[in-house]
Protein backbone atom coordinates (compact mmCIF):
# COMPACT_ATOMS: atom_id res chain seq x y z
CA UNK A 1 0.00 0.00 0.00
CA UNK A 2 1.36 3.55 -0.82
CA UNK A 3 1.86 4.97 2.48
CA UNK A 4 0.69 8.52 1.22
CA UNK A 5 -2.32 7.19 1.00
CA UNK A 6 -2.66 5.37 4.39
CA UNK A 7 -1.24 8.99 6.25
CA UNK A 8 -3.44 11.01 4.41
CA UNK A 9 -6.82 8.82 5.58
CA UNK A 10 -5.41 8.56 9.16
CA UNK A 11 -4.62 11.86 9.41
CA UNK A 12 -8.14 13.43 7.44
CA UNK A 13 -10.55 16.09 9.17
CA UNK A 14 -13.27 13.24 9.57
CA UNK A 15 -10.53 11.29 12.13
CA UNK A 16 -8.93 14.58 13.69
CA UNK A 17 -12.44 16.20 14.32
CA UNK A 18 -13.45 13.25 16.32
CA UNK A 19 -9.82 13.65 18.03
CA UNK A 20 -10.76 17.56 18.72
CA UNK A 21 -13.83 16.20 20.10
CA UNK A 22 -12.79 14.00 22.88
CA UNK A 23 -10.19 16.38 23.61
CA UNK A 24 -12.51 19.24 24.18
CA UNK A 25 -14.35 16.80 26.65
CA UNK A 26 -11.64 15.97 28.69
CA UNK A 27 -9.95 19.35 29.00
CA UNK A 28 -13.73 20.49 29.91
CA UNK A 29 -14.18 23.02 27.03
CA UNK A 30 -17.43 24.81 27.12
CA UNK A 31 -17.81 23.38 23.61
CA UNK A 32 -21.33 22.48 22.87
CA UNK A 33 -23.80 21.39 19.73
CA UNK A 34 -26.78 21.80 20.79
CA UNK A 35 -28.96 18.74 20.61
CA UNK A 36 -31.76 20.06 17.68
CA UNK A 37 -28.72 20.83 15.38
CA UNK A 38 -27.29 17.19 16.40
CA UNK A 39 -30.80 15.55 14.62
CA UNK A 40 -30.18 17.59 11.86
CA UNK A 41 -26.65 16.80 10.84
CA UNK A 42 -27.69 13.22 11.23
CA UNK A 43 -30.99 13.37 9.00
CA UNK A 44 -28.99 15.08 6.94
CA UNK A 45 -25.97 12.49 6.67
CA UNK A 46 -28.24 9.48 6.57
CA UNK A 47 -30.68 11.00 3.51
CA UNK A 48 -27.72 12.60 1.76
CA UNK A 49 -26.17 8.55 1.92
CA UNK A 50 -29.42 7.27 0.67
CA UNK A 51 -29.36 9.35 -1.83
CA UNK A 52 -25.84 8.53 -3.25
CA UNK A 53 -26.69 4.75 -2.81
CA UNK A 54 -29.68 5.00 -5.04
CA UNK A 55 -27.68 7.04 -7.67
CA UNK A 56 -25.02 4.48 -8.02
CA UNK A 57 -27.25 1.41 -8.31
CA UNK A 58 -29.02 3.01 -11.27
CA UNK A 59 -26.04 3.07 -13.45
CA UNK A 60 -25.93 -1.01 -13.32
CA UNK A 61 -27.83 -3.65 -15.12
CA UNK A 62 -28.93 -6.79 -12.41
CA UNK A 63 -27.24 -9.03 -14.66
CA UNK A 64 -23.94 -7.10 -13.97
CA UNK A 65 -24.80 -7.84 -10.08
CA UNK A 66 -26.67 -11.02 -9.54
CA UNK A 67 -23.89 -13.00 -7.70
CA UNK A 68 -22.38 -10.19 -6.00
CA UNK A 69 -26.10 -8.79 -5.09
CA UNK A 70 -26.82 -12.11 -3.48
CA UNK A 71 -23.67 -12.37 -1.33
CA UNK A 72 -24.42 -8.34 -0.35
CA UNK A 73 -27.89 -9.19 0.89
CA UNK A 74 -26.71 -12.20 2.69
CA UNK A 75 -24.06 -10.74 4.92
CA UNK A 76 -26.46 -7.64 5.65
CA UNK A 77 -28.45 -9.92 7.13
CA UNK A 78 -25.82 -12.32 8.91
CA UNK A 79 -23.32 -10.16 9.87
CA UNK A 80 -25.19 -7.89 11.71
CA UNK A 81 -26.61 -11.35 13.87
CA UNK A 82 -23.53 -12.18 14.11
CA UNK A 83 -21.96 -9.37 15.79
CA UNK A 84 -25.17 -9.05 17.89
CA UNK A 85 -24.93 -12.20 19.49
CA UNK A 86 -21.10 -11.86 19.97
CA UNK A 87 -21.58 -8.64 21.50
CA UNK A 88 -24.24 -9.60 24.02
CA UNK A 89 -23.23 -12.85 25.01
CA UNK A 90 -18.99 -12.76 24.81
CA UNK A 91 -18.61 -9.27 25.26
CA UNK A 92 -21.54 -8.79 28.00
CA UNK A 93 -23.05 -6.04 26.24
CA UNK A 94 -26.67 -4.26 27.14
CA UNK A 95 -29.16 -4.89 24.45
CA UNK A 96 -29.02 -1.47 23.74
CA UNK A 97 -24.77 -1.29 23.23
CA UNK A 98 -24.79 -4.58 21.06
CA UNK A 99 -27.02 -3.30 18.75
CA UNK A 100 -24.89 -0.39 18.41
CA UNK A 101 -21.64 -2.63 17.77
CA UNK A 102 -23.98 -4.94 15.79
CA UNK A 103 -24.83 -1.60 13.58
CA UNK A 104 -21.84 -0.15 13.16
CA UNK A 105 -19.94 -3.46 12.29
CA UNK A 106 -23.34 -4.77 10.00
CA UNK A 107 -22.45 -1.45 7.84
CA UNK A 108 -19.19 -0.33 6.04
CA UNK A 109 -16.60 2.31 6.36
CA UNK A 110 -16.34 4.24 3.11
CA UNK A 111 -12.51 5.60 4.07
CA UNK A 112 -11.93 1.66 4.12
CA UNK A 113 -13.23 1.35 0.98
CA UNK A 114 -12.01 4.05 -0.77
CA UNK A 115 -8.17 2.69 0.72
CA UNK A 116 -8.99 -0.93 -0.67
CA UNK A 117 -10.29 0.47 -4.22
CA UNK A 118 -6.74 2.05 -4.25
CA UNK A 119 -4.91 -1.05 -2.98
CA UNK A 120 -6.31 -3.44 -5.43
CA UNK A 121 -5.70 -0.90 -8.08
CA UNK A 122 -2.21 -0.32 -6.99
CA UNK A 123 -1.98 -4.67 -7.31
CA UNK A 124 -3.25 -4.57 -10.67
CA UNK A 125 -6.61 -5.75 -9.62
CA UNK A 126 -9.38 -2.84 -10.10
CA UNK A 127 -12.77 -3.61 -8.69
CA UNK A 128 -15.74 -3.53 -11.30
CA UNK A 129 -17.89 -0.47 -11.40
CA UNK A 130 -20.49 -2.26 -9.73
CA UNK A 131 -19.14 -3.00 -6.71
CA UNK A 132 -19.85 0.63 -5.44
CA UNK A 133 -23.43 0.36 -5.82
CA UNK A 134 -23.07 -2.93 -4.20
CA UNK A 135 -21.06 -1.49 -1.30
CA UNK A 136 -24.09 0.98 -0.92
CA UNK A 137 -26.35 -1.59 0.39
CA UNK A 138 -24.55 -2.79 3.01
CA UNK A 139 -25.38 0.63 4.49
CA UNK A 140 -29.21 -1.30 5.49
CA UNK A 141 -26.95 -3.45 7.35
CA UNK A 142 -27.75 -0.80 10.19
CA UNK A 143 -31.65 -1.26 9.90
CA UNK A 144 -31.03 -4.95 10.41
CA UNK A 145 -29.01 -4.50 13.35
CA UNK A 146 -31.70 -1.75 14.71
CA UNK A 147 -34.49 -4.26 13.97
CA UNK A 148 -32.64 -6.87 16.27
CA UNK A 149 -32.24 -4.37 18.87
CA UNK A 150 -35.51 -3.67 19.02
CA UNK A 151 -36.78 -7.03 19.48
CA UNK A 152 -34.56 -7.76 22.18
CA UNK A 153 -35.87 -4.97 23.82
CA UNK A 154 -39.21 -6.25 23.25
CA UNK A 155 -38.90 -9.86 24.15
CA UNK A 156 -36.84 -8.70 27.47
CA UNK A 157 -39.45 -6.98 28.45
CA UNK A 158 -36.89 -3.42 29.02
CA UNK A 159 -38.75 -1.24 26.25
CA UNK A 160 -41.66 -1.02 28.96
CA UNK A 161 -44.20 -2.88 27.48
CA UNK A 162 -46.19 -5.75 29.78
CA UNK A 163 -45.64 -8.15 27.27
CA UNK A 164 -43.40 -8.70 24.85
CA UNK A 165 -44.34 -6.96 21.38
CA UNK A 166 -45.21 -9.47 18.31
CA UNK A 167 -42.75 -9.59 15.51
CA UNK A 168 -45.01 -7.56 13.12
CA UNK A 169 -45.15 -4.93 15.81
CA UNK A 170 -41.22 -4.61 15.96
CA UNK A 171 -40.92 -4.73 12.14
CA UNK A 172 -43.59 -2.06 12.17
CA UNK A 173 -42.05 0.59 14.75
CA UNK A 174 -38.69 -0.18 12.56
CA UNK A 175 -40.66 0.52 9.55
CA UNK A 176 -41.85 3.78 10.62
CA UNK A 177 -37.98 4.67 12.09
CA UNK A 178 -36.44 7.31 11.28
CA UNK A 179 -33.16 5.77 9.91
CA UNK A 180 -34.80 3.45 7.84
CA UNK A 181 -37.03 5.90 6.13
CA UNK A 182 -34.24 8.03 5.46
CA UNK A 183 -31.70 5.76 4.20
CA UNK A 184 -34.39 3.50 1.93
CA UNK A 185 -36.38 6.58 0.78
CA UNK A 186 -32.96 8.02 -0.19
CA UNK A 187 -31.98 4.86 -2.10
CA UNK A 188 -34.99 4.92 -4.08
CA UNK A 189 -35.05 8.51 -4.48
CA UNK A 190 -31.54 8.69 -5.76
CA UNK A 191 -32.06 5.41 -8.21
CA UNK A 192 -35.63 7.34 -9.48
CA UNK A 193 -34.19 11.00 -9.96
CA UNK A 194 -31.90 10.08 -13.10
CA UNK A 195 -28.44 11.85 -13.31
CA UNK A 196 -29.68 15.13 -14.84
CA UNK A 197 -32.38 15.55 -11.54
CA UNK A 198 -29.89 14.65 -9.48
CA UNK A 199 -27.44 16.96 -10.72
CA UNK A 200 -29.58 19.85 -9.13
CA UNK A 201 -29.05 18.55 -5.34
CA UNK A 202 -25.75 17.55 -6.18
CA UNK A 203 -24.11 20.30 -4.45
CA UNK A 204 -26.01 20.29 -1.30
CA UNK A 205 -25.80 16.39 -0.88
CA UNK A 206 -22.74 15.95 -2.24
CA UNK A 207 -20.40 18.71 -1.82
CA UNK A 208 -21.58 19.68 1.50
CA UNK A 209 -21.75 16.01 2.92
CA UNK A 210 -18.06 16.05 4.32
CA UNK A 211 -18.04 19.54 5.87
CA UNK A 212 -21.44 18.12 7.77
CA UNK A 213 -19.89 14.95 8.66
CA UNK A 214 -16.87 16.66 10.77
CA UNK A 215 -19.03 18.76 12.38
CA UNK A 216 -20.72 16.05 13.22
CA UNK A 217 -17.96 14.05 14.61
CA UNK A 218 -16.97 16.36 16.84
CA UNK A 219 -20.33 15.85 18.56
CA UNK A 220 -19.27 12.16 18.90
CA UNK A 221 -15.71 12.75 19.74
CA UNK A 222 -17.22 14.83 23.07
CA UNK A 223 -20.34 11.72 23.22
CA UNK A 224 -17.96 9.06 23.24
CA UNK A 225 -14.92 11.26 25.82
CA UNK A 226 -17.81 11.89 28.29
CA UNK A 227 -18.46 8.33 28.87
CA UNK A 228 -14.76 6.40 28.44
CA UNK A 229 -15.42 4.93 32.12
CA UNK A 230 -17.92 2.38 30.71
CA UNK A 231 -15.50 1.80 27.70
CA UNK A 232 -12.46 0.63 29.85
CA UNK A 233 -14.95 -1.80 31.84
CA UNK A 234 -15.20 -3.72 28.63
CA UNK A 235 -12.21 -2.43 26.72
CA UNK A 236 -10.16 -5.59 26.43
CA UNK A 237 -12.83 -7.31 25.09
CA UNK A 238 -13.98 -4.80 22.61
CA UNK A 239 -10.24 -4.32 21.67
CA UNK A 240 -10.23 -8.34 20.72
CA UNK A 241 -13.87 -8.24 18.71
CA UNK A 242 -12.29 -4.97 16.93
CA UNK A 243 -9.71 -6.96 15.49
CA UNK A 244 -10.68 -10.46 15.33
CA UNK A 245 -14.35 -10.18 13.88
CA UNK A 246 -13.03 -7.57 10.77
CA UNK A 247 -10.81 -10.72 9.45
CA UNK A 248 -13.62 -13.16 9.88
CA UNK A 249 -16.09 -11.56 8.23
CA UNK A 250 -13.99 -9.97 5.59
CA UNK A 251 -13.01 -13.37 4.86
CA UNK A 252 -15.92 -15.08 4.52
CA UNK A 253 -17.08 -12.29 2.11
CA UNK A 254 -14.44 -13.12 0.22
CA UNK A 255 -15.01 -16.79 -0.08
CA UNK A 256 -18.80 -16.00 -1.15
CA UNK A 257 -17.41 -13.29 -3.89
CA UNK A 258 -15.16 -16.38 -5.09
CA UNK A 259 -17.77 -18.95 -5.07
CA UNK A 260 -20.52 -16.75 -7.04
CA UNK A 261 -17.42 -15.50 -9.63
CA UNK A 262 -16.67 -12.19 -8.64
CA UNK A 263 -13.20 -11.09 -10.00
CA UNK A 264 -9.89 -10.90 -7.35
CA UNK A 265 -10.32 -7.25 -7.43
CA UNK A 266 -13.94 -7.26 -6.72
CA UNK A 267 -13.77 -9.81 -4.21
CA UNK A 268 -11.26 -7.91 -2.27
CA UNK A 269 -13.13 -4.89 -2.05
CA UNK A 270 -16.50 -6.42 -0.54
CA UNK A 271 -14.32 -8.41 1.47
CA UNK A 272 -12.77 -5.17 3.12
CA UNK A 273 -16.20 -3.15 3.02
CA UNK A 274 -17.67 -6.21 5.07
CA UNK A 275 -14.60 -6.39 7.57
CA UNK A 276 -14.82 -2.69 8.09
CA UNK A 277 -17.18 -0.97 10.68
CA UNK A 278 -18.82 2.39 10.07
CA UNK A 279 -18.28 5.41 11.72
CA UNK A 280 -20.10 7.79 9.66
CA UNK A 281 -24.35 7.09 9.15
CA UNK A 282 -23.86 4.05 11.40
CA UNK A 283 -23.45 6.27 14.73
CA UNK A 284 -26.07 8.90 13.54
CA UNK A 285 -29.03 5.90 13.28
CA UNK A 286 -27.78 4.42 16.57
CA UNK A 287 -28.19 7.80 18.12
CA UNK A 288 -31.65 8.28 16.53
CA UNK A 289 -32.50 4.63 17.93
CA UNK A 290 -30.88 4.11 20.57
CA UNK A 291 -29.85 7.21 22.64
CA UNK A 292 -29.30 5.31 25.45
CA UNK A 293 -26.35 3.46 24.37
CA UNK A 294 -22.77 4.33 25.17
CA UNK A 295 -20.58 6.01 21.91
CA UNK A 296 -17.28 5.43 23.86
CA UNK A 297 -18.25 1.79 23.08
CA UNK A 298 -18.79 1.73 19.68
CA UNK A 299 -17.58 4.59 18.06
CA UNK A 300 -14.50 4.36 19.69
CA UNK A 301 -14.02 0.32 18.91
CA UNK A 302 -14.71 1.19 15.29
CA UNK A 303 -12.61 4.16 15.21
CA UNK A 304 -10.32 3.36 17.33
CA UNK A 305 -9.46 0.13 16.92
CA UNK A 306 -10.94 -1.49 13.69
CA UNK A 307 -10.29 1.40 11.82
CA UNK A 308 -6.56 1.58 12.05
CA UNK A 309 -6.42 -2.28 12.54
CA UNK A 310 -7.99 -2.38 8.74
CA UNK A 311 -5.99 0.51 7.68
CA UNK A 312 -2.49 -1.42 8.28
CA UNK A 313 -3.42 -4.94 8.90
CA UNK A 314 -6.25 -5.91 7.76
CA UNK A 315 -6.21 -4.81 3.44
CA UNK A 316 -2.79 -6.76 2.95
CA UNK A 317 -3.83 -9.94 5.17
CA UNK A 318 -7.16 -9.86 3.17
CA UNK A 319 -5.74 -9.15 -0.16
CA UNK A 320 -3.76 -12.37 0.49
CA UNK A 321 -6.60 -14.51 1.44
CA UNK A 322 -8.26 -13.06 -1.80
CA UNK A 323 -5.55 -14.19 -3.89
CA UNK A 324 -4.87 -17.89 -2.04
CA UNK A 325 -8.64 -18.22 -2.53
CA UNK A 326 -8.83 -17.40 -6.37
CA UNK A 327 -5.47 -19.44 -6.89
CA UNK A 328 -7.61 -22.26 -4.99
CA UNK A 329 -11.23 -21.78 -6.30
Amino acid sequence: MDPGILLENLVSPITLAFLLGVIAALVRSDLEIPEPVVRILSIFLLFSIGLQGGRELANVGFSEIAGGLGVTVFIVLFIPLLAFLIARHLVGLDIRNAAGVAALYGSMSSVTFVVARSFAEAQGTPMDGFVTGLVALMELGILVALFIGRWALARSGESGARKPARTATIIGETLRGRSLVLLVGGLIIGAASGERNFERVEPFFVDLFRGVLVIFMIEMGMAAASRLREFFKVGPRMLVFGTLAPLFNGTLTAVLCTLVGLSLGSSFVLACAAASASYIDAPAAVRATFPEANPSIYLTSSLGVTLPFMLVIGLPVLYWITVLLHDLL
